[in-house]
């Protein structure tokens, strides 16, 4: 698939935003981040910068954005629409939310139920977004089991990350927070791993013969292509990249998505004061640019059966 700039950025700073919408819902209430209602102003800004941000960008994706707001009636069907509602849905505690905490100073009662409920939404929005891709038959690459657990913990070792970095602004040496990061980026790595391993080795390609169902008559072959040049289809389900290029981004993702945070959060955790500010912000610097390669890793490497029609041997 053709991996545009304003999917990668919408999947990444979205689910990074509703994952910290996420955490702040639940740990406020819970009386486990400080009180300060600057602290609170500062992350949920983040958040909703971040969330609201990533939708928006998605719109630039359309071919009439001006008619984005049709997606929100096939929430009967359609991940997409279902995604766009519970999105929507989440702002509504989440600014009562944020209205308690920054204005009054409030985390608990009936604004820490709001949290609570902003946080259930936030959750549903991510799992929204993807199985807006996990549930596309025709793409292999997406259509497992790994998908939707990849956008959580993607987008929750990023809201930790985020979160880690805000919080030294008011705790001068945080323990649980960075030790939180660090379970949540090797989880995250886990499970991205987990995701490479099974589409390179439990994909059964997909070929003429099989996506005509024609296989069992004997030999199939395409005759003709249906169109003497490029066209939509083409552009946008036809991309390609080259197997030395995979493996090399793969590793460039590794080591600035996981690793490299990983090991900067480590420094952040022994370290105080302006060092283990420094590292925590070059951790997520050093995430966001690897989430950013994982993302369109993760629509370059997906291949479209319709392809196939097109001349592609297998897909």
């Amino acid at each position: 698939m053709h991996p545009a700039l304003s999917i990668v950025f919408f999947t990444t700073a979205s689910g990074a935003g509703f994952a910290l919408l996420m955490l702040l819902g639940i740990a406020a209430p819970l009386g486990l981040l400080p009180e300060s209602s600057w602290f609170g102003f500062v992350a949920l800004a983040i958040a909703f910068v971040l969330a609201v941000a990533g939708l928006v960008s998605s719109a630039f994706h359309l071919g009439r954005p001006e008619r984005a707001w049709r997606a929100f009636s096939q929430w009967r069907s359609s991940w997409l629409s279902r995604e766009g509602v519970m999105s929507v849905m989440t702002f509504i505690p989440a600014a009562i939310f944020a209205i308690g905490w920054v204005f009054f100073g409030v985390t608990g009662g009936v604004i820490g139920l709001c949290g609570f409920l902003a946080a259930i939404c936030a959750a549903v929005t991510i799992a929204c977004t993807g199985m807006i891709y996990a549930s596309l038959n025709p793409i292999q690459q997406w259509h497992n089991r790994w998908v939707v657990p990849n956008y959580f913990t993607l987008g929750l070792m990023a809201a930790f990350l985020l979160l880690d970095l805000i919080i030294r602004f008011w705790v001068a040496r945080p323990v649980g927070t960075p030790l939180l990061t660090l379970l949540a980026v090797f989880v995250a790595w886990w499970s991205k791993e987990a995701y490479w391993r099974f589409i390179d080795t439990n994909s059964a390609p997909s070929t003429v013969a099989s996506a005509t169902a024609l296989g069992s008559r004997g030999p199939v072959r395409l005759l003709e292509s249906p169109h003497t040049q490029d066209n939509y289809l083409l552009h946008e389900m036809g991309f390609r990249i080259a197997r030395k290029h995979k493996t090399r981004l793969r590793l460039i993702a590794r080591l600035t998505a996981f690793i490299l945070p990983a090991l900067l959060t480590l420094v952040a955790l022994i370290a105080a004061g302006g060092i283990g500010l420094i590292a925590a912000m070059l951790a997520v610097v050093s995430a966001a640019l690897g989430l950013v390669i994982e993302r369109w890793l993760f629509f370059a490497e997906a291949k479209h059966t319709v392809t196939l029609y097109y001349g592609a041997v297998a897909v």
